[in-house]
């Protein structure tokens, strides 16, 4: 028998074989769906992953809409079986369960081929209550203040920037985008571990997160020469740089020098923790490797990072089209900082700034950065009464969807619904979703409104700008956290006098 004719033989068999399991994984998909809303019949093995990937924001706003009635509906990704959920209370239901028989926070469907296994937002019970103990240290009052200092002078630094080029080509606005995510990266790298990175390190570091960035957003096919792959080698890059940074922190302060940036405070604590246990003949307290904190680092800088680069996007955009709020904005910064004062925003005046904080509450919640928080179903889970998820979902409780329920007329941009009179982030507190829920809630969330509230006041106070407005500007994309399609275009001037002179001195 010829090699022809032993593959003329073998075809139809390879063929039937082929759409049986082509007629197994739909009967799978459609046997975990039950009578949940969500599209009948998907590709076999990659279900809806090629619409996903190629218009996110579409393929959501689908999810969205067939989960109107019921509160939630399902879907198929790449041999998964996804779970989007619209309602807030069953969101709640999930974000209030993360433990070992429930779920699991994953932040990424394919998260842990990126993050490692041994993520803080993998962790359970009291082994995530203790790392988040003492990483709590990172957060306080005077770690606060330390940060925001830092803050004013990168984000001084940069609208400065921003200025000259608008000025420099006044016949070409500037996008806004790549700008606000270099200065976010600035930003983080040095707050995080500021004084221990040098100027060659720093661009390694952002080639690295660009690489990660992309990654993000394309299938995790992890093959030499795929985004995913390159994503997955640049984030142990990074961690990799992180590390040594921690061992240099922990120098300094075993030098009992002062703190200059977050990883110091974390090192200081540290310090304190090990000679404690030391003196009670006990071990070294868990998670205290430089290996194991400088990846932890890399988790706050993917939470900051291009979380923070959209809500100062949207900030712009929004406060371009309430022209009323930007002057309420700019009236209230004038009475507590002036550019001329050559002095720095300090923490008794960005709490006093009333309304500029509401502004920024109120951007976070019209436009949460991350609008999905993935978790995984780690058994069959009751969602309610006729429907349970099954063991292997990959659930998406919708952070975006949640904050236009509740809210007195939520499709309407007003930040004076945080205000002290109306309090609607007490009355309507379950539907504010941005930071999470839970014992996953976000820990760094007051280091996030601290720097979007001092952007918006200094973008205003220091800059006139306007919006380059195009059909479809505003539209939401996916990069990875939302953000306005345009790039936010805006043309830029010099509003003050002169730009103020901020130091640390």
């Amino acid at each position: 028998m010829t090699s022809a004719t032993f593959l003329s033989i073998l075809v139809p068999y390879i063929i039937s074989f082929i759409v049986f399991l082509f007629f197994v994984d739909q009967i799978n998909y459609l046997i975990k769906k039950r009578r949940a809303p969500g599209p009948v019949f998907v590709l076999p093995f990659i279900g809806n992953a090629i619409s996903l990937v190629r218009d996110p924001t579409s393929f959501w706003d689908t999810q969205s809409a067939n989960s109107s009635r019921s509160g939630f509906s399902a879907n198929y990704i790449i041999g998964r079986f996804i779970l989007y959920i619209r309602d807030t209370n069953l969101s709640h239901l999930i974000f209030s369960n993360v433990r070992p028989d429930a779920f699991l926070l994953v932040g990424h469907p394919f998260g842990k081929k990126l993050f490692g296994e041994h993520n803080l937002i993998y962790m359970f019970g009291q082994e995530h209550k203790d790392l988040r103990r003492r990483i709590a240290p990172n957060f306080t009052p005077r770690a606060l203040s330390t940060y925001t200092s830092l803050q004013q002078i990168i984000i001084l630094k940069h609208l400065k920037k921003w200025e000259s080029l608008s000025s420099n080509n006044p016949n070409k606005p500037l996008s806004l985008r790549l700008l606000v995510r270099d200065m976010n990266l600035e930003t983080s790298q040095t707050v995080f571990v500021g004084p221990y990175l040098s100027q060659e390190a720093r661009e390694r570091f952002k080639l690295d997160y660009n690489l990660f960035n992309v990654g993000l957003m394309e299938l995790p096919i992890d093959l030499p020469g795929f985004a995913f792959r390159n994503a997955r080698l640049a984030v142990d890059r990074l961690a990799e740089t992180l590390t040594e940074c921690t061992r240099m922190s922990k120098t300094k302060m075993e030098n009992n020098q002062e703190p200059s940036c977050l990883i110091d405070f974390w090192m200081r604590e540290m310090l304190k923790e090990t000679s404690d246990a030391k003196s009670d003949e006990e071990p070294a307290p868990r998670h205290s490797s430089y290996a194991e904190i400088g990846g932890h680092l890399f988790d706050f800088l993917f939470a900051a990072q291009d979380a923070s680069t959209s809500s100062l996007l949207w900030a712009v955009a929004l406060l371009d089209s309430y022209p009323e709020v930007l002057l309420k904005v700019r009236e209230e910064v004038s009475s507590f900082w002036s550019p001329e004062s050559d002095g720095l925003i300090n923490t008794e005046q960005l709490r006093e700034m009333k309304y500029t904080q509401a502004v920024a509450r109120e951007v976070l919640r019209y436009r949460p950065p991350a609008t999905l928080v993935p978790h995984v179903a780690m058994k069959d889970f009751a969602l309610t009464e006729s429907y349970t998820i099954p063991k292997g979902t990959i659930v998406f409780p919708s952070v975006f969807d949640s904050s236009f329920q509740g809210f007195t007329k939520p499709v309407r941009f007003d930040p004076d619904r945080f205000s002290e009179y109306r309090q609607e982030d007490q009355l309507f507190k379950k539907n504010f979703l941005t930071f999470g829920a839970g014992p996953h809630q976000c820990v760094g969330q007051r280091y996030a409104i601290n720097l979007l509230v001092l952007f918006i006041a200094m973008f205003c106070t220091l800059l006139n700008f306007k919006r380059c407005r195009t059909d479809g500007c505003d539209d939401i994309v996916y990069n990875p956290t939302i953000s306005p399609k345009d790039g936010c275009i805006v043309s830029l001037s010099r509003r003050c006098t002169r730009y103020p002179n901020l130091s640390l001195e």
